[in-house]
């Protein structure tokens, strides 16, 4: 699939104008809709134009669905744009890191944790994504009934677990890991609801499983740091690095800061690769003609061996499939910005507190730029024959300037958990439409169950 290339920053290629949205509720705007449905809202909203005003609670909004505005937004960012004051559950799990940081603590943070996954960090990681899989493999008969969320949470949060904090039993993955289910189900609720613009001060029951969900983290990521500066040994997972990281001035992360970097990082690792593969079992199933390109892929390049980092390259098609998942599934579904003073997007200005948002789900289903856009259609990222499109287009780990560091850890990780287990298997999904619930990622709104079949 090839990308055209777009006009300059603050040179639009057309004129946009910014069109009144849905009037809303005085005081709420147009939250409770959106709250209902949050994809469905972008959706209606895109419908109005590439460029419309609405109101989140007491926030004046514009949303953008245009790739050359939703690029203006994402690169403009720290420049022209801060970042959104995000609700306190979000704040309480993910404290002060790279994802929430504003300014010169952003720049350090991300100076600091960037190293810790640059390709060549990645590559030392893949064979532990690998191994991984092939103990889940093992486990995975013919006909067995497996739940695909439960499954590939469970291997992801083992991935995670080994590649972050560089740990081996079943309880350090376990607790993190069902703590880090309620924060994101919390997450989730807090920001489609009323608790959206509640002050912080106002206690809700949701609130408070927040809050103990971040107690067992942060005694679990002590404890794990407590265990690897007593141990004095060099150690090759995310967590060392951090730990020995200094800034230009010499300095190293406080131990909240590393806290706050890890489970930064365990999220990134887990949440979104874990929902990624889910969706990209659910779209297999029903598609046998992907199923078998897929499968012939993995004969060609694999034959009866496992994948390794050095085959990534190759198993350009498993990419294919799990790009277009991400195109119909995107793990991060939205972003939005605060307009500073000066702010413009397609040579609109955007008054100083307006909040601009955009979101992947919309401009990812555009048929301007994505034919037949509901299909599932692997071939589109095709870079010889697929669809050409804007840059921006497809942006399912953001971009510009604060774009997902573990971007390439999430598509080695999804490519070579995909090749091991779609080299051996067959998951059949059973039947019925599964909806994207939008919450810290879409995850399916019931489970996903599936029977096992060996190829």
């Amino acid at each position: 699939m090839s990308t055209e290339t777009g006009p300059a920053v603050g040179t639009p290629a057309r004129e946009y104008r910014i069109v009144p949205g849905p009037r809303g509720l005085p005081f709420l705007g147009s939250l409770l809709r959106f709250g209902q449905d949050p994809l469905a809202f972008f959706g209606r909203l895109r419908s109005y134009g590439p460029m419309v005003s609405w109101r989140f609670g007491p926030n004046s909004c514009v949303f953008v669905s245009d790739p050359e505005c939703v690029g203006e937004l994402l690169s403009e960012t720290e420049r022209s744009f801060d970042q959104p004051a995000l609700g306190i559950a979000f704040r309480t799990v993910m404290g002060n890191g790279v994802v929430v940081a504003r300014g010169a603590d952003w720049r350090r943070k991300r100076s600091l944790v960037q190293p810790s996954v640059r390709p060549k960090q990645v590559r030392s990681y893949a064979s532990t994504m690998t191994d991984s899989t092939v103990e889940l493999a093992d486990g995975w008969s013919d006909g067995d009934r497996i739940d695909v969320k439960r499954e590939m949470a469970a291997l992801t949060q083992r991935i995670a677990v080994r590649t972050i904090f560089g740990v081996d039993t079943p309880a350090d993955a376990e607790s993190m890991g069902r703590a880090m289910d309620v924060a994101q189900r919390e997450i989730g609720k807090e920001f489609a609801g009323l608790g959206a613009v509640l002050p912080d001060w106002v206690p809700t029951p949701g609130r408070a499983r927040i809050r103990r969900a971040s107690a067992v983290i942060d005694a679990e990521v002590a404890r794990v740091v407590a265990r690897h500066r007593d141990g004095g040994e060099d150690r090759p997972d995310l967590l060392s690095r951090l730990l020995t990281a200094v800034d230009e001035k010499g300095a190293r992360l406080s131990d909240r800061e590393i806290r706050d970097e890890t489970v930064t990082l365990y999220i990134g690792g887990h949440e979104t690769t874990s929902s990624t593969l889910v969706w990209a079992w659910y779209l297999l199933s029903r598609e046998p003609r992907v199923r078998a390109a897929l499968a012939e892929e993995l004969d060609r390049v694999l034959g009866d061996r496992e994948p390794g980092i050095e085959d990534y390259a190759r198993l350009t098609y498993t990419q294919s499939v799990v790009k277009e998942t991400l195109r119909l599934y995107p793990t991060i579904w939205l972003v939005t910005g605060v307009a500073k003073e000066g702010a413009r997007i397609g040579g609109v200005p955007m008054p100083e507190g307006t909040r601009v948002w955009s979101s992947q789900w919309v401009t990812h289903r555009d048929a301007r730029w994505f034919p037949e856009p509901e299909e599932f259609r692997p071939e589109r990222w095709d870079p010889e024959s697929g669809d050409d499109v804007p840059e921006y287009a497809w942006f399912p780990f953001g971009g510009g300037p604060r774009a997902c560091l573990g971007t390439r850890f999430a598509m080695v990780e999804a490519v070579l958990v995909l090749a091991v287990l779609a080299r051996r298997f067959e998951l059949v999904v059973d039947p019925g439409v599964v909806n994207p619930v939008p919450s810290l990622t879409l995850q399916p709104d019931r489970d996903v169950l599936a029977t096992v079949r060996r190829r």
